[in-house]
């Protein structure tokens, strides 16, 4: 597993601010802020926002039963998967608790897996374990392959303006489809993936020329006539992915959870509930038939006006938060996982939490300490509070 970004080296000449990211003994270096956080969400909502990627990790399977195989082991149907489509599933364990969130994008030759950079290893070791008799061969490609992403209104055009060939344009590029192109003369694998409620791009480049190709990218003189694209770190599209309904794995949910537990539309979007038998399958579909998990992932909002500081800066409820019932404070009923403050609902602050199921519903109120203070919130099943994904709900 990769644990240093080619690009720190940029990053650190342009004071960038960096935090840990994962558990003290395989922490990743990844960019906060750039130090100008209005300006860099400003780009993911109306302009392009450049994110570097190193808590991302890649995983390669090759062979010519590796349909067949992972159709019989991941949570979404893979037998008939398209070349450049990805289809988004879960790697579980045989009690039905999620291992792996998987990104499955088809080359032809090959299936390229996205995933959390802390889930590699513990996914190679237990999916190889039931490689028997099949041509299938896993192996860790995170050190050759670098994670960049594209956010913002603009960015499918600037990747059209800046790749070297002339191949199938990304402005019309559907979600869950890639292509291929060629940028700064590298081969680049360009996936639609729309992760902040508005469109979005991820990169996959060879880590040797990651740097050329993020140089190709960033903002050039002043007197450049291309589209402008900021670089950006992980608070403003960490906010704009809140805002977009999208929990992440190790942040809103983790390997003792299951899937029934990170919400229906997640719930839907990974697991193939007509498909035949994969490992954990029997949990998934008892829970599935015969009744809901005993905790669901679930949507804060203040009711009212939430509290604000001296400055007049409104408060938010922070990761680890207990949430209790509106009538008893003693017995805690869930906790936050991620929290933000949304410029697009006003400066509001919005989170997501893990709540128990009989206080999950819609309207439901809880009560939260935000930063030291009291707030009363309502409760939303539906996560988004942006975006494509709010406005189909």
């Amino acid at each position: 597993m990769a644990t240093n970004s080619p690009l720190n080296e940029r990053h650190a000449r342009a004071d960038a601010f960096v935090r840990q990211y994962g558990p003290p003994d395989i922490e990743l270096p990844l960019v906060e802020t750039f130090g100008a956080i209005e300006l860099e969400y400003g780009a993911v909502r109306k302009g392009a926002a450049l994110l570097d990627q190193p808590h991302r990790g890649t995983i390669e399977i090759t062979g010519d039963d590796r349909h067949a195989f992972l159709n019989n082991m991941v949570t979404q149907e893979i037998v008939g998967i398209d070349e450049l489509s990805y289809r988004e599933a879960f790697w579980l364990s045989r009690k039905g608790r999620i291992v792996a969130d998987l990104r499955l994008l088809e080359l032809g030759d090959r299936l390229l897996v996205d995933l959390d950079a802390h889930a590699v290893a513990p996914t190679i070791e237990t999916l190889s374990a039931y490689v028997i008799m099949e041509d299938v061969a896993i192996r860790d490609a995170t050190n050759d392959h670098h994670r960049l992403a594209l956010h913002g209104t603009t960015a499918a055009s600037i990747i059209d303006a800046r790749r070297d060939d002339d191949g199938p344009p990304a402005v019309g590029l559907e979600p869950g489809r890639a292509l291929r192109a060629t940028i700064a003369g590298q081969n680049v694998i360009v996936e639609r993936r729309d992760l902040t409620g508005g469109p979005g791009f991820e990169l996959t480049v060879p880590t040797a020329a990651a740097v050329d190709i993020y140089e190709r990218f960033a903002p050039r003189d002043a007197d450049d006539d291309r589209p402008d694209v900021r670089p950006t770190g992980w608070l403003a599209v960490n906010t704009a992915r809140i805002e977009a309904g999208e929990p992440i794995m190790f942040l809103d949910f983790g390997s003792d959870t299951l899937p029934a537990e990170c919400g229906q539309r997640m719930l839907h979007q990974r697991v193939n509930f007509k498909k035949g038998c994969y490992l954990g399958q029997e949990v998934v579909a008892r829970m599935h038939s015969l009744g809901g998990p005993k905790q669901i992932l679930v949507a804060l909002r203040p009711i009212g006006e939430p509290p604000r500081d001296a400055q007049g800066h409104a408060l938010q409820p922070l990761g680890g938060a207990n949430l209790f019932p509106e009538s008893d404070d003693t017995a805690p009923i869930g906790g936050v996982t991620s929290s933000t403050i949304s410029p697009m609902l006003g400066g509001t602050p919005i989170a997501f939490a893990m709540l128990r199921t009989k206080h999950a519903r819609d309207g439901a109120e809880v009560m939260v300490v935000a930063e030291g203070t009291p707030m009363k919130c309502s409760v939303s099943l539906d996560l988004a509070f942006y975006g494509e994904t709010a406005r189909r709900t």
